[in-house]
């Protein structure tokens, strides 16, 4: 039997706020809420195909690189096109290499990401 992942889990000061983000960045239909025995709320960003998306609130920023990030293409946009969408729901371009076919981007908390063009 092998293990199967459920969920990529994302430390944030505003999980509400960088859930909604990302629902709408990636289109996830349904969005669950639930509070662990410390009384600290996590919002989960469901799929059925996918694994789930798990915000959970943390009292620090983030302070380095992130050592994990998510690789994202568009489905029916252009790659240009869905960055400048991405940059119009809060993201930010952090690096636009030019030999390279990904543009780095940040979202509103700063964690990286990567959009690769359509495939």
């Amino acid at each position: 039997m092998r293990t199967r992942m459920l969920a990529v889990t994302v430390d944030c000061r505003e999980a509400e706020a960088l859930a909604a983000f990302w629902k709408e960045a990636l289109g996830y239909p349904e969005t669950e809420r639930w509070t662990d025995s410390h009384g600290v709320t996590y919002v989960e960003l469901k799929s059925p195909d996918v694994p789930s998306l798990l915000f959970q609130p943390v009292p620090e920023k983030k302070s380095v690189k992130n050592r994990l990030h998510l690789d994202v293409a568009p489905v029916e946009l252009e790659q240009r096109e869905e960055v400048a969408r991405l940059v119009s729901l809060g993201a930010k371009i952090v690096e636009d290499p030019e030999p390279d076919p990904w543009v780095v981007m940040a979202d509103p908390e700063g964690n990286e990401f990567c959009v690769l063009p359509r495939r």
